[in-house]
């Protein structure tokens, strides 16, 4: 099976299925000298691995990740990384009723289309347990862009769960609920909806933002390297991701060119925005301003309701999704959003720096 790295000059190939030993990733172009250590790592893995609250899957992952290369006396050493989280709760007798069914929503069926083979066990490469590569990943790229930016930071939270929607953006209050949502309301009432769709095993989508605070202005390139199309292609890539959007996004559609236009002035530190509709990337290149980004991610496909669907023989049948599942996959999306924007980043400053250097147009 092909096409599983991603990035330019920061490279990562993910590896290993749900049911498998273990899975991990291959960190390729992280510059030499950063200082690095599994409990480094292990931070960002913790937000992420299951089983925390009753709001997510109960399969019990430790999730931790081992160092096997490119690290030397604690800092990088310009090397391939390799990153390895072994699987120790596998449940593979929960899947038995589906080798020869497809299930509804899940790339069961596409997958023997394409391959002519599929591991139905959580559904191997297509499992959404690959994300925890992506998020080993994404920590080494937080320590590099320490390095390079010290000031940048990244974000990541819930603004949407099925119907119920929040403009609030209390950061303080994203670490103190389960579902990373900056409003204390919000996380009250959608408590009680999910617990309902919980106990009746149903599942519910999400809508995540992730920004990126203090970026540089100058990442990104015209044409066939702008940064937001690399982000956009990044955030597609996470599993059960139906939509992604920078800024105003689709409801730029409905914006007048005076009210969508973030009219500039100079400031006493340079250019001063008077809004951020473009989500801080104009033609494809960064403007200093906050990186924006939305996506939508569709309803847990494994639910107990009972499906129509056929078999690998053509029969017409019907399935009922056992095993442990998320009710709302988009609470352990949060981690893998923000992962996903700081190995884009760090690949874009990297790009920047092998192209530009320190040459840039100065204003003022």
């Amino acid at each position: 099976m092909s096409m599983n790295s991603f990035g330019h000059l920061f490279r990562v190939t993910t590896w290993g299925e749900s049911h498998g030993p273990a899975l991990g990733a291959t960190v390729d172009g992280c510059p030499p000298g950063v200082p690095l250590t599994a409990e480094m790592i292990q931070v960002w893995l913790d937000k992420r691995k299951p089983g925390q609250n009753k709001y997510t899957t109960q399969r019990r992952e430790a999730d931790e990740v081992r160092i096997l290369s490119g690290v030397f006396e604690g800092v990088t050493t310009g090397t391939p990384i390799q990153l390895m989280i072994e699987n120790t709760d596998q449940r593979s007798k929960d899947y038995g009723d589906i080798a020869e069914k497809f299930r509804p929503g899940h790339a069961d069926i596409t997958y023997w289309t394409k391959y002519g083979i599929r591991d139905y066990r959580g559904g191997g490469r297509s499992s959404a347990r690959e994300t925890a590569a992506r998020v080993a990943a994404g920590g080494v790229a937080r320590e590099a862009i320490k390095m390079l930016a010290p000031d940048l930071k990244i974000t990541g939270f819930m603004v949407q769960m099925g119907e119920h929607k929040t403009d609030k953006r209390d950061m303080d209050q994203i670490d103190q609920n389960p579902f990373w949502v900056p409003d204390a309301d919000a996380a009250e009432t959608w408590a009680d909806y999910l617990d309902g769709l919980r106990k009746s095993g149903s599942s519910v989508g999400a809508m995540i933002e992730v920004v990126a605070r203090h970026a540089p202005a100058g990442l990104g390139a015209p044409v066939y390297a702008k940064l937001d199309t690399d982000l956009a292609a990044a955030m597609m890539s996470i599993n059960a991701v139906k939509g992604v959007e920078i800024g105003a996004g689709m409801q730029a559609a409905m914006l007048t060119g005076e009210a969508n236009a973030d009219e500039i002035s100079m400031g006493p530190d340079g250019p001063v925005y008077s809004s951020n509709h473009s989500g801080g990337i104009l033609g494809g290149i960064s403007t200093g301003q906050d990186i924006v980004v939305r996506f939508a991610v569709k309803p847990t496909s494994s639910i107990l309701t009972t499906r129509k669907t056929i078999t690998k023989s053509g029969e017409n049948t019907e399935i009922i999704t056992k095993g442990r599942h998320d009710p709302c996959v988009g609470i352990r999306a949060v981690p893998v959003g923000e992962a996903m924007m700081a190995c884009v980043i760090l690949d874009h400053m990297l790009l920047h720096r092998g192209q530009i250097g320190s040459n840039q147009g100065k204003i003022g």
